[in-house]
């Protein structure tokens, strides 16, 4: 990430930290639980903050945070404010960044339980180190104590309201889209292929619910807390949405190609995961061909086997050889680059801040060519 960020990021560190300290101390409890809350042994919460904790400290771009801070940012340029990285203007944007970092952090919690993963970030997951039910009740509890920064703000009841309504909103989208991945993976395509390849437009809606969403929740917020009318907030929240999702078809990629940072590569084939490059190859060749059975027979086998199994690689040989790997990630470029002018029209072209977001965005893309 371009050194530029790194201002925004030493603050946006800072938030992270208070709102999830270590240790904590009496004062923070009774913030998190309430001030008549029963006295209870801190080692009790603890149990709640520190699989959460490791995981934040495990590092993550923090890319969904800035996003918010830069949309708070580019929204109070647009109405002609000069606004620097630490300008008061934006202390609101600055304090509501653990809200969108923490529900990402619970949501990997719960994503590797219900994938079978087994690290994260180069380490074991939460629930290898901590036992799958501390790792579920913590990721649980940390999507209710993200908002917890909405509550502290010195905001107008009325603005308050709007950040919860968007924060519940894009929670429910969250929930939906892993609710189609999980019922697409799970599949065994005993059915002719139809439930085995959903379409390519299902698999948008989808990331743009499950991934997606995060990104507008950020984009959203940073333009709730600067004052913006109901129809930026909308197009800002889309907008982010698709390029969410754009990094997600390109994650797809990446697990296919290099692997993903902490992971094993074809990690996805195991866990029978309907990527883009699956669908496409689906409709290049018919999802009643040869070449998609033969596709479906290294799913089932990759899942029964693990990653060791052969059938990873034929997997992706097979993908590799139809082009549909090198056309996703075309695809996912495009949803960012689309996404990037779509923000430059909402905030103008002379616009510091969202030359700062298209510059992120951007800077993002050449680690996965």
């Amino acid at each position: 990430m371009d050194k530029c960020f790194l201002p925004y990021l030493g603050r946006i560190e800072e938030k992270i930290a208070a709102a999830l300290p270590r240790p904590q101390d009496d004062a923070w409890a009774k913030a998190a639980f309430g001030a008549e809350f029963p006295a209870v042994n801190a080692s009790h919460w603890q149990t709640l903050v520190e699989p959460c904790r490791d995981l934040v400290d495990l590092g993550g771009k923090r890319w969904r945070p800035l996003l918010l801070v830069l949309c708070a940012q580019a929204w109070l340029e647009r109405g002609g404010m000069d606004v620097g990285f630490d300008s008061p203007e934006l202390d609101a944007a600055y304090h509501l960044a653990p809200l969108v970092e923490f529900i990402h952090t619970a949501s990997l919690i719960h994503d590797d339980i219900e994938d079978s993963s087994t690290t994260r970030r180069g380490k074991d997951a939460a629930h290898i180190t901590w036992g799958l039910d501390t790792a579920i009740n913590a990721g649980s509890w940390l999507y209710f104590e993200a908002a917890t920064c909405i509550d502290s703000m010195d905001f107008p009841d009325g603005q308050k309201l709007q950040l919860y309504k968007n924060y519940a909103m894009e929670l429910r989208r969250l929930h939906l889209g892993q609710a189609m991945d999980i019922a697409w993976h799970r599949a065994s395509g005993g059915d002719g292929g139809k439930a085995f390849f959903p379409a390519v437009d299902e698999y948008i809606a989808m990331v743009r619910n499950k991934t997606g969403t995060l990104a507008s929740l950020a984009a959203k917020t940073g333009l709730l807390t600067a004052g913006a009318d109901g129809d930026a907030v909308r197009m800002a929240g889309e907008t982010a949405s698709y390029i969410g999702a754009g990094f997600q078809i390109i994650d797809d990629v990446i697990n296919l190609t290099t692997g993903n940072p902490g992971k094993k590569r074809g990690d996805d084939i195991v866990e029978g995961k309907r990527s883009l490059p699956v669908l496409l190859f689906t409709g290049k060749h018919g999802p009643a061909s040869k070449e998609c059975a033969a596709l479906a027979s290294c799913f089932i086998r990759a899942g029964k086997e693990g990653i060791e199994s052969p059938a990873v690689e034929e997997a992706i040989a097979l993908l590799e050889n139809a082009g549909v790997i090198a056309e996703a990630r075309k695809q996912g470029i495009a949803f960012i680059k689309d996404g990037c002018a779509s923000f430059t029209d909402l905030f103008g072209t002379a616009n510091h801040a969202a030359s700062s977001i298209c510059g992120l965005f951007n800077s993002m893309i050449p680690a996965i060519l």
